[in-house]
């Protein structure tokens, strides 16, 4: 408690003191505020216009008696404390105040129109982050004009506010995850279009966007997480962050944005649809674009149809994620112009054509680049041994061919572990606030096939390291190269036509999680070194040739259903297999018995061609051996008589017996 009191003792040495000032000895203290409000009697003459006490770890509810001592008091901010209760009703008292500001704390219960009715001076009422319920009549006309309503996780809904009708002056506006359950009405629109910074994130607010949009002042905007429909109109010109992101939108994009300083466009998980406009294209300063999860469809834009190489702007992108559309045509030329980029996902899409080698030259920052389930064809270009930033390659599900290229041993990025994370957190993360107004907080969000399932990453996953090749037509070896790549988490080879052996070295993967090399024909004994892989908690080898004693290690015996990750490989042996060791036959040193199925193929096939040719023999004999074939039928005719004859009298001979 003595920092309170300390604390108390600046307070109170100088009544006339401005704010900060009087406040400057508040940092960090600690204890009850109902103590540290029952002190401040003491300040003569009620001269205290500031109080000051943020991020201050104060406890307990406020007093529910009245403090004269805070009757001129002009702002008033306790947020990111841990504060509890309810908001008192003499806080209604306080005419003079300009600045409420309480979020983030603990606080519940209900404010009404008595704890508002009275502050005509209030510009700005901040109750953000706390259970509070904001319960007035629908037609109460507030006395003030607030340029910052920071309301966010309060209770407002399930109408939408109808007192806001009135803040026309409007600057900072949060009121997302309020419960708000109703359609946006058009004087919303009016009141908001002077408001630079509008988050109504995360309600079920309906209805659609204004025609008027362009006209708004607004440089921020979060409408996420909606039931908002229509098309998206022109945009005010002044804006720079955009987040349309899970609602009803639909399409097409609008020919011209109107918003020429453009950093942020979010509007994934909608339903617009038609082709991506060249309008795109003038958005110079767009870093962020994401349009997964809509109905986009036909080859995306070519900015350098009209304009020469060497004249158009270079764009700004950095992170642009297209996945989940019906986007077709070959891999988008429109990125030769994105030299900045560091995530690019075109997964799920209808893509075709080979992937172009200036990949490795034009996009050389790139960390994150998924292709996942498109209909790319050819070989993996070499020249993307330039991609040293490289740590998330996934060309899962396309019929891409050929050997994987030696060019593992560049890719630093799959090297090092936490390498260029500081530059990538600004890559997969960005959003923009206004004091207690954060919005547009953006994070990139994926689902990565890893372990057998799909998990969803958001954050974290700038430290996914990921090489992802399974279910092309992928020829040759796996490169021992490969496990110079130490820093990867997930490795998926599977479903390609892989042979020869797994590289000996494999356990230098020290950092892997998830190893999946099943349905191949890869051949020869499990490496030994599996079993320092410490960090694995998934293993599939099933399908394939490998024989021989299955290696036994610690981590291996904790991996959950151990028999089906080596199921269809009828030459292992050993736990946790049911076969016996023992019992199976010694190898000749030298062969390779991965490939008996390969000798048993060519068992049958000598012996169905020795029966095939012998019937020619015998065929052939008798078309041209006249007297051969009289004499065989011949033989058969006696043949057949002796036995007929044979048979009659046994027969008649044993009737008669029975008879007798």
């Amino acid at each position: 408690m003595q920092n309170l009191k300390n604390a108390l003792e600046v307070l109170l040495v100088d009544n006339d003191a401005s704010a900060s000032e009087a406040t400057s000895g508040l940092n960090n203290i600690s204890g009850s505020i109902a103590e540290l409000f029952h002190r401040l009697p003491n300040c003569s003459q009620n001269k205290l216009q500031d109080l000051f006490l943020r991020q201050s770890n104060l406890i307990g509810s406020l007093p529910t008696a009245t403090v004269q001592s805070l009757r001129n008091l002009h702002r008033l901010d306790l947020s990111r404390n841990k504060l509890s209760g309810p908001v008192p009703q003499w806080i209604g008292e306080l005419t003079k105040l300009t600045r409420l500001v309480l979020g983030s704390n603990k606080l519940h219960g209900v404010i009404n129109e008595g704890h508002l009715s009275r502050l005509d001076m209030l510009e700005e009422l901040t109750l953000s982050d706390n259970s509070i319920a904001i319960t007035v009549s629908p037609t109460w006309v507030p006395t003030f004009s607030l340029s910052f309503i920071h309301l966010r996780s309060c209770q407002l809904g399930p109408k939408f506010p109808t007192w806001l009708k009135w803040q026309t002056g409007m600057y900072s506006v949060d009121i997302s995850n309020t419960s708000i359950n109703d359609m946006a009405p058009g004087w919303f629109w009016v009141a908001a279009s002077s408001a630079g910074y509008l988050n109504i994130q995360n309600n079920q607010i309906t209805g659609v966007l204004p025609s008027t949009m362009e006209f708004m002042r607004a440089e921020a905007m979060d409408f996420s997480s909606n039931q908002l429909g229509g098309t998206i109109p022109k945009l005010p010109i002044n804006l720079t962050y955009l987040d349309l992101s899970r609602n009803n939108v639909v399409g097409p994009l609008p020919l011209d944005f109107g918003a020429p300083g453009l950093r942020m466009l979010l509007l994934y998980d909608n339903m617009i649809s038609g082709a991506i406009p060249s309008s795109l294209c003038k958005l110079q300063t767009l870093q962020f674009l994401d349009l997964s999860r809509n109905n986009f469809s036909g080859p995306i834009t070519d900015c350098l149809v009209n304009e020469s190489s060497t004249n158009m702007t270079v764009l700004s992108i950095i992170n642009l994620s297209l996945r989940d559309n019906h986007l077709s045509g070959d891999f988008p030329l429109l990125l030769h112009k994105c030299p900045g980029l560091i995530f690019l996902d075109l997964g799920h899409n209808q893509f075709s054509g080979t992937l172009p080698a200036w990949i490795g030259e034009k996009l050389s920052s790139l960390s994150f680049l998924r292709l996942r389930s498109n209909m790319f064809h050819g070989h993996i270009p070499v020249e993307l041994t330039k991609l040293v930033h490289l740590q998330y390659l996934d060309l899962a599900y396309n019929n891409i061919s050929g050997s994987i290229p030696r060019f593992m041993l560049n890719c630093t990025g799959m090297m090092q572990t936490g390498f260029n994370t500081n530059g990538l957190q600004y890559a997969f993360s960005s959003g923009v606030s206004s004091d207690e107004n954060e919005l547009v907080d953006y994070t990139e969000n994926i689902t990565v096939l890893t372990k057998g399932q799909e998990r969803l990453y958001t954050g974290e996953i700038i430290y996914m390291v990921n090489l992802d090749l399974s279910c092309n037509s992928l020829t040759g070896s796996i490169p021992a190269e490969i496990s110079t790549l130490v820093a990867l988490k997930s490795l998926n080879l599977s479903w390609n036509n892989f042979k020869g052996n797994i590289p000996e070295n494999i356990g230098a993967l020290i950092q892997v999680e998830s190893l999946d090399l099943s349905h191949n024909e890869l051949s020869g004994e499990i490496p030994s070194s599996l079993s320092a892989l410490t960090s694995l908690s998934r293993l599939n080898l099933s399908y394939n040739n490998l024989g021989g004693k299955i290696p036994t290690g610690n981590q291996l015996q904790t991996i959950e259903d151990p028999a089906y990750i080596y199921i269809g490989n009828p030459g292992l042996c050993g736990p946790p297999l049911s076969v016996n060791c023992s019992s199976q036959p010694e190898p000749i040193p030298g062969e390779n018995h991965g490939d008996a199925s390969d000798d048993l193929v060519s068992f049958f096939l000598a012996m169905g061609s020795g029966y095939v040719m012998g019937l020619w023999v015998v065929f052939c004999t008798f078309l041209f051996k006249r007297r051969w074939r009289v004499s065989w039928y011949s033989l058969c005719d006696s043949l057949y008589d002796w036995v007929y004859v044979h048979v009659a009298v046994t027969w008649t001979s044993l009737r008669g017996e029975i008879n007798g």
